[in-house]
């Protein structure tokens, strides 16, 4: 009996642990979790170290994310969220929702460095215009030729209401245009073959030959290189230069498990994460990484100028100039 006794309590102690383990629950977008994206091994990599479970909760895209979270407010079962970018930080912000990380950033490499105390970068890439070269073998070589060319050659945009590439996209005509913006809405309207609500939705669609043209970004030829072996889709390089995006994340102040998340948000910039990066996100790693970017990289194009608003001036103004997009293009 006393046998059968020790027994159970080595039974109960060593199940003890396991139903302790801790959940660290992050919300992110659908392509960074879907089964080629570096979701899996990022939570693989992280609960060999944490003694953690880690649980991913997909939306469609960074805006619908910041979306959800001012619904949700103090009340979310976030304790991390990951795929926001820089022209939507002030305005999350603003929600009150997010903690300093506390992460040492000295070892972070993005364009003009980095000082956001609670926002940590962990990719960046420039967006572009992706198109088919079978389809499309003389691509535009500027946004105004993009915008004034033929309307049979169709593009394939996202929603800047809940995307953060179709934001990017905004913006871009925004620093282009300046306060001739609406005339150029009104100009690219016919060549909108369709405005997806993310980025994954969009780029199926390009891939299945809906249109010759997506926007997307630099990198994404890479991916067609390095894993299927053909240099079919290209970047276009444009003369007025390319908007970048850098993607981040924050742990929300109200989490019980904030130590967790700002263990994540540390974990972040280690090669446990930033390895996956370049070929299953297929963004330009914010930190080292063990190994140098595939080949590939090195033949993506190079934006001749980097274009960017300040978090506060897209704050100031994102909901001014989406209504000019809305009234311009009509959706």
């Amino acid at each position: 009996m006393k046998k059968l006794l020790a027994t159970f309590a080595c039974l109960a102690a060593l199940a003890a642990p396991a139903a302790a383990q801790t959940t660290l629950t992050i919300y992110t977008y659908e392509s960074f979790v879907s089964e080629w994206g570096p979701g899996p091994a990022i939570k693989a990599n992280f609960e060999k170290v944490c003694a953690c479970t880690v649980e991913w909760v997909a939306v469609t895209d960074g805006v619908a994310m910041l979306n959800r979270l001012k619904i949700e407010g103090t009340a979310t079962k976030a304790d991390i969220v990951l795929g926001l970018d820089t022209n939507i930080t002030e305005e999350a912000r603003e929600l009150k929702l997010f903690a300093p990380h506390g992460a040492d950033t000295s070892k972070l490499k993005v364009p003009g460095g980095w000082s956001d105390a609670d926002f940590l970068p962990y990719d960046y890439g420039h967006f572009a215009v992706v198109y088919d070269t079978e389809k499309m073998p003389v691509p535009p070589k500027s946004l105004d030729e993009l915008v004034n060319g033929d309307p049979a050659q169709k593009i394939i945009l996202e929603d800047p209401r809940s995307s953060t590439p179709g934001l990017g996209f905004l913006l871009w005509m925004k620093a282009v245009y300046g306060d001739k913006t609406a005339d150029a809405w009104k100009k690219l309207k016919p060549r909108i073959l369709t405005t997806t609500p993310g980025w994954s939705e969009a780029y199926g669609l390009f891939t299945k030959g809906e249109a010759p043209m997506v926007f997307s970004y630099v990198t994404s030829p890479a991916y067609h290189i390095e894993a299927d072996k053909t240099e079919r889709y290209q970047a276009a390089s444009f003369t007025e230069g390319h908007y970048l995006q850098i993607e981040v994340a924050g742990a929300i102040a109200a989490s019980p498990e904030l130590d967790l998340a700002r263990s994540f948000l540390a974990f972040m910039l280690t090669p446990g994460f930033q390895d996956t990066i370049p070929t299953t996100n297929w963004m330009i790693p914010a930190a080292e990484t063990a190994a140098p970017l595939p080949a590939a990289f090195g033949r993506l194009v190079t934006p001749s100028k980097t274009l960017l608003f300040t978090p506060t001036e897209v704050n100031t103004n994102r909901r001014a100039w989406i209504d000019e997009w809305l009234n311009a293009v009509g959706n």
